[in-house]
């Protein structure tokens, strides 16, 4: 079925429908939602002026795609770092309390959140697809992909996440197929060694014991108890808390952490918002010293089988600035 006739007067009513895709595109590619926006807005209006190139070959939305992943690549050439980064990813895990400042200046991955995503993670994969929509939302499978160069990034996201044919990637991305399919290779080599997740892999939705797991964690921070809180997490877990580089491994080592921090607050509260198709909340801390809750930081956990896998916190001052595109305030009053 051929898409409709597209001129200026249609073509807004055409292309909004495929904003959310595309932004999610984008997320993939730079790592950041703020960015993924922006390379959305110059996706369009650089549609808008090849308007008159379009004859209607391809399908309006794959043309759109084209026109958002060039316009990502674009935006990976001007940066001082092609990547965004987790703290686990920049070194070994620690067992100390951090000292100095937070690292405010570097490109730190972000979170996306999940009313971003609508119906899109339950699209029917193509024949191309290595990775599931939901597996390719996830914090760890985001962060992985921003380890590759731009034109591996672009060929893994197109082949391996959209599913489009390995011809249709080389006539984007210019080379032979031949080139492409090396390209793949090499990109999905770095994929196996950075997420460890086999394509293909199935990794279902949370079921009810781990929503019980979830509100026990609630439970544990608004109440304060922290031998309920490490004893969610399986004995391997993990807790980074960028902008700090500094991240834990082991629930001994992340509740030493947290005995320390906890006593510096008068109190919690967790609002649920869900990011990367992942259990997240928005964390309310009280101050000792007034009756306020501030937007603190925003958590991201990744569950297993038998407890939390990972925590990841983005923190004050990276965290609150996230607080409003996943509909927080950043102010509850008591």
């Amino acid at each position: 079925m051929r898409d409709p006739v597209l001129d200026r007067d249609s073509f807004p009513s055409l292309a909004e429908p495929h904003r959310r895709a595309l932004k999610l595109h984008c997320y993939r590619m730079l790592g950041s939602a703020h960015e993924a926006e922006d390379a959305v807005q110059e996706t369009f209006a650089r549609a808008w002026h090849a308007l008159d190139g379009f004859e209607g070959r391809a399908s309006l939305k794959n043309w759109l795609y084209r026109i958002a992943t060039n316009a990502c690549l674009d935006a990976l050439s001007r940066r001082a770092r092609q990547e965004r980064v987790l703290p686990g990813q920049l070194g070994p895990s620690t067992s100390e309390l951090p000292p100095g400042e937070p690292d405010l200046d570097f490109p730190w991955l972000q979170p996306f959140p999940d009313i971003e995503v609508g119906e899109l993670a339950d699209e029917s994969p193509g024949p191309e697809t290595r990775y599931e929509t939901r597996e390719s939302i996830r914090l760890a499978f985001v962060a992985a992909v921003q380890q590759l160069p731009p034109r591996q990034r672009a060929a893994l996201i197109l082949a391996d996440v959209i599913g489009w044919p390995v011809s249709e990637v080389a006539a984007l991305l210019g080379g032979t197929v031949a080139s492409i399919n090396s390209v793949l290779q090499r990109a999905r080599g770095t994929m196996r060694s950075q997420y460890g997740i086999a394509p293909g892999s199935h990794r279902p939705p949370p079921d009810e014991w781990q929503r019980r797991l979830v509100d026990r964690y609630v439970r544990a921070w608004e109440s304060a108890d922290l031998d309920g809180f490490v004893g969610l997490l399986k004995e391997d877990a993990s807790y980074a808390m960028p902008p700090w580089r500094h991240w834990y491994r082991g629930r001994e080592d992340i509740g030493r952490f947290f005995a320390e921090v906890w006593r510096l607050y008068g109190g919690f509260r967790l609002l649920p918002v869900g990011a990367n198709l992942q259990p997240a909340f928005g964390l309310y801390a009280l101050s000792p010293r007034e009756p306020i809750w501030r937007a603190h930081s925003l958590q991201v956990l990744s569950l297993g089988a038998d407890g939390i896998d990972g925590l990841t916190m983005f923190m004050k001052p990276l965290g609150p600035t996230l607080f409003d595109e996943f509909g927080l305030a950043p102010i509850l009053h008591a």
